[in-house]
């Protein structure tokens, strides 16, 4: 797209004005990496001024301060509504510095006012033991992306423009984080993003050359290569590079403005004009040094524009004269005195290119998303329930009723747009295609008369890469909106990394009163384990739980509802919560109903209890033994195990206890869901055999319930990495979870009744030894399984 026209050229008090804001952001990152002291430089540097561990990183931080000042000046004269998201990792001090000069830190943290006093607090924060740290994290006003792990940048970016279509979302993304695998799948958002409905994107790729110690990739490619390949993700890249400050500034203020009226005359084209065409959305591709304007030489060897000025170029202050008076003069050279007046206040020459109120950049509600969020409006779960005449007379796939309730949701918020589902390349496949029927699915390049479902306007987003699926779905979150996450089972594993980051953040901002709740991270994991027999042993793995459960307990909940009534009331809940990441895992094959609505609810928010009706216990005594079990697939095995003893063993007290909130077994010490010893013990019992059928790894149930008082008698079954393709039942009798096996073990188990019921154990392995040959000859179950139902 040709530009509209040339836009025009800075004027030199512009370019004083914007020179001197950058200049009092280099000066402030400089500052909170070295100084606990003086900070204006009233006196002379001393080693007392100097932090005893210099910790932070200035390679990055002019880059970024001059993509700040540079926003700063378009957000002010055109009137957007930005948000930027900060991708270099350890570019903490550059937005901390001009979250600082435009007031937006000083509001948030009244204790860093906008004086010599706060300049120091300031400073002496930065990357120091109760203070601050050297990412932009949650504590940065203004930032939805914590800087400490690379790759994710550009998918928050496009996850918060989703939906805002009055939002410019910039995004920088560091040549060093380009290398990586989700951020080269993000340059691909651009094929799903609505001109329409959605807001923008501005990357701006800033290619400094260097990581920590090594070249970048994207920094050594000719010209010619490098903007081939961003063409040929789609953009329209407009370069500036330079080490002169003016004619840098010049050339970046053209760049934005062209920039910004590129994007807004496409927004206009479709928005008005009815244009379809896919936007070849401009970017700009940022040339600097490394390092830039800091200390060019060091004890004899090249700083700036080199990888040693990644972190700390300076690093003997304390200790070493010289270093000192280098230090010394690197920050006189930005003239603080021209910059900050006699009580430490910017002037205002400094500030004259800052917007006001909400629309800095460190003040944006749309960088806290609690803020924006609105209730969501579930329909009523009577809806969509299934109706339970009794237990097990029935069976439905639970993902497939989930999916008329999110249709409903979907519908619901046709107009707001403030829920989306995604997924790589699953939906139908896990049974939610009624979704469809409300939105169809996000998607702007190429379409062809066999196509099903594609829509510019969709709100389902499916792309064959789990990390944008996970990325998009957090930058939508943190900035206000609701939304699920479903995948297979075993893949979910591919965003371990991203969902630790995002629980940290939640967890952080918890104990920020100022960042208010955002919507939880829902996660669907479906087509599970236990009924992944076609597609054999690379899709068999349910540790993503384990994964969890190792995280934050303020922040994390993982359900395993056994039918199709309790996944309604685990999502109802879920969809409704905020501040944690709720794991949903859940079958999508038919599965028996076992309890009403009611029931359901009740079942959920006791997270764990007794079905008495499974169960052969009469009350007027301990029962014998406890079959537990959590998920669909084992709780079908513990009631074909209890119908087994109920007939073979009529006078054994059986008691079958469903735990659906997988954390009730944690002690509550441990965990807010946690129950404590006395009710643990009243549902397990203190010294009868425990028989648990397990969704996932056995041994995670060992770790969870390790001091209770009946541990000792608690056995677990689950998945034991054994996985083929094979028959549905063949995979539980593989991994010793089948209901012969259950009643094996507590024949085992129950004092006295090995020798009384030896019979009974030789007839459980004998069906066993049965199923073996049968599967081989006829490629399907045993009649007596695939035929069985619950008879109780």
């Amino acid at each position: 797209m040709s530009d509209t026209h040339t836009p025009p050229a800075l004027s030199d008090q512009e370019l004083a004005a914007l020179d001197a804001h950058w200049r009092a952001a280099n000066y402030l990152a400089v500052g909170q990496i070295y100084l606990m002291a003086n900070p204006l430089l009233t006196r002379p540097l001393t080693p007392e001024d100097i932090k005893p561990r210099l910790l932070g990183h200035w390679g990055t931080s002019p880059g970024l301060n001059l993509v700040h000042t540079h926003l700063n000046r378009v957000v002010k004269d055109r009137g957007i509504e930005a948000l930027c998201v900060w991708g270099p990792g350890h570019g903490g001090p550059a937005v901390l510095a001009n979250a600082w000069l435009e007031g937006s830190y000083s509001e948030t943290y009244p204790d860093v006012p906008r004086t010599t006093e706060g300049m120091g607090r300031l400073f002496k924060q930065f990357s120091f033991p109760g203070g601050v740290p050297s990412h932009v994290a949650p504590e940065t006003p203004g930032s939805i992306h914590e800087g400490g792990e690379l790759g994710y940048a550009l998918t928050h970016a496009y996850g918060a423009a989703f939906d805002h279509p009055g939002l410019l979302v910039t995004c920088v993304v560091g040549d060093g984080e380009a290398e990586t695998g989700p951020l080269a799948a993000s340059w691909h958002s651009d094929k799903f993003l609505d001109p329409v409905h959605d807001g923008a994107v501005l990357p701006v790729l800033h290619l400094n050359g260097y990581k920590i110690a090594n070249p970048t990739v994207l920094a050594r490619l000719p010209e010619q290569e490098l903007d081939q390949l961003l063409r040929g993700y789609g953009h329209d890249p407009l370069y500036v590079t330079g080490d002169d400050p003016a004619t840098v500034h010049r050339a970046m203020a053209a760049a934005m403005d062209t920039a910004v009226e590129r994007i807004t005359a496409y927004q206009r084209a479709a928005r008005e004009d009815g244009v379809t065409e896919r936007p070849r959305w401009p970017m700009i591709v940022l040339r600097t040094p490394k390092g830039w304007t800091g200390p060019k030489e060091v004890d004899g060897l090249p700083v700036e524009g080199t990888w040693r000025s990644h972190q700390v170029p300076l690093s003997g202050v304390r200790d070493n004269p010289e270093h000192l008076r280098q230090l010394e003069g690197w920050l006189r050279s930005y003239r603080p005195e021209e910059l900050f007046d006699a009580d430490g206040r910017p002037t205002e020459q400094v500030l004259a290119c800052v917007p006001e109120a909400t629309a800095r950049l460190g003040s944006t509600p749309y960088a806290n998303g609690g803020l924006l969020l609105r209730d969501l409006p579930v329909p009523p779960l009577e809806d969509h329930a299934v109706r339970v005449d009794r237990p097990g007379s029935a069976s439905h796939s639970p993902t497939q009723v989930l999916g008329g309730l999110l249709e409903g949701v979907m519908a619901a918020t046709a107009e707001r747009r403030d829920f989306r589902v995604v997924g790589p390349d699953e939906t139908a496949s896990n049974r939610l295609q009624a979704l469809y029927r409300a939105t169809g699915k996000a998607w702007q390049a190429q379409t062809l008369p066999t196509d099903e479902h594609l829509a510019r306007d969709g709100r389902v987003m499916e792309v064959l890469s789990e990390h944008l699926c996970q990325g998009w779905l957090e930058g939508y979150l943190l900035t206000g909106r609701h939304g699920l996450f479903s995948s297979y089972e075993a893949f979910a594993h591919i965003v371990d990394s991203m969902v630790n980051q995002h629980i940290k953040w939640l967890r952080t901002s918890r104990r920020l009163p100022w960042r208010l709740p955002i919507a939880s991270l829902n996660y669907l994991l479906t087509s599970h384990v236990w009924r992944q027999d076609h597609n054999g042993f690379s899709h068999q793995d349910p540790g993503f739980v384990d994964h969890i459960l190792n995280k934050s307990p303020e922040v994390v909940r993982v359900y395993l509802p056994p039918d199709a009534n309790t996944l309604l009331s685990v999502a109802d809940h879920a969809l409704r919560s905020r501040d944690y990441v709720n794991v949903i895992v859940a079958g999508k094959q038919p599965t028996f109903d076992w309890l009403t609505l009611e029931e359901a609810r009740a079942h959920c928010a006791r997270g764990a209890g007794a079905w008495e009706w499974a169960g052969t216990e009469d009350g007027s005594r301990e029962p014998d033994v406890v079959l537990g079990c959590a998920g669909d697939v084992p709780t079908q095995e513990v009631l074909a195990a209890a119908d087994l003893l109920r007939r073979h063993l009529p006078e054994l007290a059986v008691r079958v206890v469903n735990v659906v909130d997988i954390a009730r077994m944690l002690p509550h010490e441990e965990h807010p869901h946690g129950m404590p010893d006395s009710e643990y013990d009243a549902l397990f019992t203190r010294d009868k055999p425990v028989i648990f059928a397990y969704h996932g790894y056995p041994w995670l149930i060992h770790r969870l319930a390790y001091r209770r008082a009946g541990h000792a008698n608690l056995h677990v079954r689950g998945y034991k990495e054994e996985g083929t393709t094979t028959t549905p039942f063949d995979m539980v009798v593989r991994n010793d979870l089948d209901r012969y096996r259950l009643v094996m073990d507590v024949i085992d188990r129950v004092p006295g009744l090995g020798v009384r019921a030896v019979a009974v154990r030789q007839a459980m392995a004998d069906v066993r030894t049965r199923h073996h040959a049968w599967i081989r000859e006829h490629g399907v179950d045993l009649p007596e399984v695939e035929e069985w139902s619950w008879s109780g």
